[in-house]
């Protein structure tokens, strides 16, 4: 690693350190306003909404989401699960970012979970994609194996890490990490 990356490396670092103090109290106002923004890299379609309001979800957004989400290759809408946007809300807000997600995948019915299965051996069998329970993801201006750190130390589900393909994988699932390796991780 060259000199200046490691430095602008130690520097996120840093960024990251500080983000993850944050981490636990995104969510403690019940009350509050949240919101996220989409921009799906398959489709060019983009959402910007107020998800949570009032200490309630917000169904007209929820159903915005699902259909920004849904599997653009057979059309197939589907809910997402709403504890998943709570996870990319406080990767997000942890981060100070107010970026638009760029979404490679959202919700995947098991006709195009068993196609992706048939071309990979990185796709599991019984994805959560297929339960609305998962996203791919990467953040604009946030390397993705530092959204990855963020992501595995901050949120209690599986996140995976996909360097080569420069994405980030969330669920809500059980506990677990895998992929690429970042830095010292194995």
């Amino acid at each position: 690693m060259s000199h200046t990356s490691r430095r602008k490396f130690l520097g996120r670092l840093g960024m990251l350190a500080a983000a993850m103090t944050r981490a636990p109290e995104v969510l403690a106002d019940t009350n509050g306003t949240r919101s996220l923004a989409f921009a799906h890299t398959h489709t060019g379609e983009s959402l910007s909404t107020v998800y949570f309001d009032g200490g309630a979800y917000v169904p007209a957004a929820l159903e915005s989401i699902n259909v920004l989400l849904r599997d653009f290759r057979t059309e197939t809408v589907y809910p997402i699960e709403p504890q998943l946007l709570d996870c990319l809300y406080t990767l997000q807000t942890s981060l100070g970012s107010d970026s638009a997600f760029q979404v490679i995948c959202g919700y995947r019915s098991a006709q195009t979970n068993s196609m992706l299965r048939a071309r990979s051996s990185g796709v599991a069998e019984h994805s959560l994609h297929m339960q609305g329970r998962a996203i791919d993801i990467r953040l604009p201006g946030v390397d993705t194996a530092q959204l990855a750190v963020l992501a595995r130390r901050t949120l209690a589900g599986g996140v995976g890490y996909y360097r080569v393909s420069d994405f980030v994988h969330v669920d809500t699932g059980a506990v677990r990490n895998w992929g690429d390796p970042i830095g010292g991780e194995s």
